[in-house]
């Protein structure tokens, strides 16, 4: 029997979110970006819809709760994106889903349902950049090695403070008597494997020479470029549509670096909920 919290009232914002997801997920596979527009109008019909229903029932808070989840979800999207984790459309695509999923009228199980999503797609979505960058990997084995080994020459140096921290680390577990804290050590060790790991599969398989006019705003420049004597640099906001017009001057191709597509993470996380509350909705 389908869990409560996705009756009649929800059913609507969750194949909303679904959809949603989803377009985002095509746009991003065939554009590497997503529309600010498409992110925008969900929560346009997100809250308009938790308005309405709000004045039909007679009950503010379906709409409220909406309000609350976007502020909630405003805030981690800037969190993520100011921490670099995920690009400009991912984290406007998660303040809008903050609008859809306050699906119960109890702050406890929507708090509930805020980790779940938030767990689920994190994780769900380390394990899908993984095997997207083993793919990479695959298609790109000689540079990769040798870009390793480039990477790993550069930074050397790190396993051997890790080495430090590690041992640190596991001494204080034994002083608090907390053994299990180990494994956090063993994590402390794989750090400068798994950042070699990535700035190797970056430079290597990720970086794409295209003409000025395949630019798009929001491209990551790979490096500080020089158009008509003025210096455009790379950051980590993307091209705006001031350098842009710029960078379409130019006569020469330029490199731009891409990021794996981000947003199936959504799409896994969001389902996973769905199967969260559809099979074991005790959770909640």
């Amino acid at each position: 029997m389908i869990n409560s919290l996705i009756n009649n009232e929800n059913l609507f914002l969750v194949v909303l979110g679904l959809v949603w997801i989803v377009g985002a997920v095509v746009q991003d596979l065939r554009r590497r970006e997503v529309d600010n527009l498409w992110n925008f109008s969900l929560i346009v019909f997100a809250l308009a819809y938790r308005a309405s229903v709000s004045i039909f029932n007679g009950n503010y808070w379906f709409a409220l709760n909406g309000l609350i989840g976007l502020v909630i979800f405003f805030g981690l999207g800037n969190l993520f994106y100011y921490s670099r984790l995920f690009a400009g459309g991912d984290a406007k695509l998660l303040m809008a889903l903050g609008a859809v999923l306050p699906l119960s009228y109890h702050w406890l199980i929507n708090l509930k349902i805020f980790g779940y999503f938030i767990l689920l797609f994190l994780v769900v979505g380390s394990v899908y950049a993984l095997i997207y960058a083993v793919c990479l990997i695959s298609r790109n084995f000689k540079k990769f090695s040798k870009e390793f080994g480039r990477q790993y020459a550069l930074h050397k140096k790190m396993f051997f403070i890790a080495l430090v921290f590690a041992l640190l680390w596991v001494v204080f577990s034994f002083f608090i008597n907390q053994p299990g804290f180990v494994l956090i050590g063993l994590v402390i060790l794989l750090f400068p494997v798994l950042f070699i790991f990535a700035k190797a599969v970056e430079e290597s398989c990720m970086i794409k020479k295209v003409k000025p006019s395949e630019v798009t705003e929001g491209d990551w420049l790979y490096r500080d470029i020089v158009v008509g004597g003025k210096k455009i640099r790379s950051n980590w906001e993307g091209v705006s549509k001031r350098k842009l017009k710029l960078i379409r001057k130019s006569r020469k191709k330029i490199l731009i670096k891409q990021g794996i597509p981000f947003t199936p993470s959504f799409l896994f996380g969001f389902l996973g909920l769905l199967y969260l509350m559809w099979r074991v909705g005790w959770l909640f």
